[in-house]
């Protein structure tokens, strides 16, 4: 008897990814046989990116190499996330919960997600202590105004950053 391959779909914008993100992706990678973390192109309810999605492509998937994370993959996607989901044959969407607010959202979104395709699963994971607080707008925030990032962020995000910030005060 042939088992089918457990597929779940970790959504986001990434942007920047956090290791707030990557614990979850970590921890969603030891349950299912594989995780495809979904970059949504352009958020409808966020502001524009800071980075691009090949840009937020290299810091997820280099991180996840650095956490020894390989059954993971990466792809920007460009649609409803439920059909992605079912595009790429998998059936469950995997949310990270920080607090009660996260909770409420995540709510909504898998009921609405639920109505569209009752066939996938919405499956939430809540944050790790040490992460419940760190989101990536306020990593931004922080390093916006030259605050403390190591920790919060991969290398290569805290160094993109930094550059970044530094072409916007530039300008300024």
């Amino acid at each position: 008897m042939k088992t089918e391959k457990r597929i779940a779909v970790v959504p986001g914008s990434y942007d920047p990814v956090t290791f707030g993100h990557i614990d979850i992706i970590t921890r969603a990678a030891g349950l299912f046989d594989e995780v495809v973390v979904a970059i949504v192109n352009q958020s409808v309810r966020k502001s524009t990116a800071m980075f691009s999605v090949e840009e937020r492509t290299t810091f997820i998937e280099d991180a996840l190499a650095e956490a020894g994370v390989t059954n993971a993959r990466v792809e920007p996607f460009y649609e409803l996330v439920v059909s992605f989901t079912r595009r790429i044959g998998a059936h469950v969407i995997v949310k990270g919960l920080r607090q009660a607010s996260d909770f409420e959202y995540e709510m909504q979104m898998g009921h609405l997600n639920r109505q569209q395709a009752p066939d996938i699963e919405s499956v939430f994971v809540m944050a790790s202590p040490k992460y419940a607080f760190l989101s990536s707008s306020w990593v931004k925030e922080l390093a916006r105004f030259d605050g403390k990032i190591d920790g919060l962020v991969p290398g290569p995000v805290v160094t993109a950053l930094t550059e970044r910030n530094a072409e916007f005060r530039d300008q300024d």
